[in-house]
């Protein structure tokens, strides 16, 4: 099948181009490298550099073959920044995503699997989280993604565009090849992979008195390659599904704190750590219910185990050094 990867230079972007190419899909990738790496995307795919929102690079996707699905994970996604520059995420996530669908149209390509967000549920009611639990963002990030699932939603009523988004919650981990390393880092893990690499001088917690036990964010830890998966068995649902939502998670958490031991267990000695004051935007618990994507879409986590996934980060972060995707 000919797929259009739009992030495709991305950390989770360019593991979900690996995998299409593996099972022998004829892949595209746009990507404006604002946060990719052209290292990333895979050999044998074609690459366009530009926004997704860009007319003659939609021209250009959609003409260099006939594309038949497309799998948009391009995104503004640094939650912090969210929150203090909302123009942009609406901006990128909202309106350039509307361009996307737009040419979807004039190209007759009717499939579309869209990253979105375990943010679009804002400070959780219940733990774990469904997929029918209330939709409160409490940052713009959150409010762009579910901003655009409500647009597929009326695309797929009045156009007969067929969707599946796929609410993240923490994608972590890489594959031999492919990994986390990007400019500006925000996620706990790398940027605690780069304090054990002597880059920082400590890893900095924002908050230890949320309502947890041990006072830090808890959250639902995802290796890479799982959501990967998920992706390409979406395409494949999407011969049944006309537009469906699901999390994508483990339905277990961790805390910030339970993280740095992890890693220590890993790296085998202690990390330094400065606690500092909550950040704006930052849910106490995000812990994802996956009965839905288990049952209907047959997936299930291959790699479960923290450590296991924070080992594979950490090996790919010492082969690659300052890593060859972003």
């Amino acid at each position: 099948m000919n797929l259009l990867v739009t992030g495709g230079a991305g950390y989770i972007g360019s593991v979900v181009a690996e995998l299409a190419t593996t099972q022998g899909h004829s892949v595209t990738v746009v990507d404006n490298l604002n946060e990719g790496s052209r290292d990333a995307v895979p050999e044998g795919c074609d690459f366009i550099e530009g926004d997704v929102g860009d007319p003659r690079v939609l021209t250009q996707a959609f003409t260099i073959r006939r594309q038949e699905a497309v799998l948009h994970l391009a995104a503004e996604a640094a939650i912090g920044v969210s929150m203090s520059e909302p123009a942009r995420f609406y901006q990128v996530n909202v309106v350039q995503g509307l361009a996307l669908l737009e040419a979807m149209r004039s190209n007759a390509v009717d499939r579309l699997v869209f990253a979105s967000t375990a943010a679009v549920y804002g400070e959780p009611r219940a733990v774990p989280i469904a997929e029918d639990h209330p939709k409160c963002p409490i940052n713009s990030y959150g409010d762009s993604k579910l901003t655009f699932e409500n647009i597929l939603r009326w695309y797929h009523h009045a156009y007969g565009l067929r969707s599946i988004s796929f609410r993240f919650f923490n994608a972590a981990g890489a594959t031999v090849q492919r990994g986390e390393a990007r400019r500006q880092e925000t996620h706990l893990i790398p940027r605690l992979l780069d304090v054990a690499r002597g880059l920082h001088p400590a890893l900095t917690v924002y908050g230890d008195d949320y309502p947890t036990a041990d006072g830090s964010c808890l959250r639902d830890y995802v290796h890479v390659a799982d959501i990967a998966r998920a992706h390409l068995l979406a395409i494949e649902a999407l011969e049944h599904i006309g537009f469906d939502a699901f999390n994508i998670g483990t339905e277990s958490g961790a805390s910030v704190f339970e993280v740095v031991r992890a890693a220590e267990a890993v790296i085998g000695r202690r990390l330094p750590v400065l606690i500092q004051a909550r950040r704006p935007g930052d849910p106490a618990v995000l812990v994802a219910s996956s009965q839905r994507i288990r049952s209907e879409l047959g997936w299930t986590p291959q790699v479960d185990s923290l450590q296991e996934i924070i080992r594979s980060a950490w090996d790919w972060r010492q082969r690659f050094h300052a890593g060859n995707a972003a």
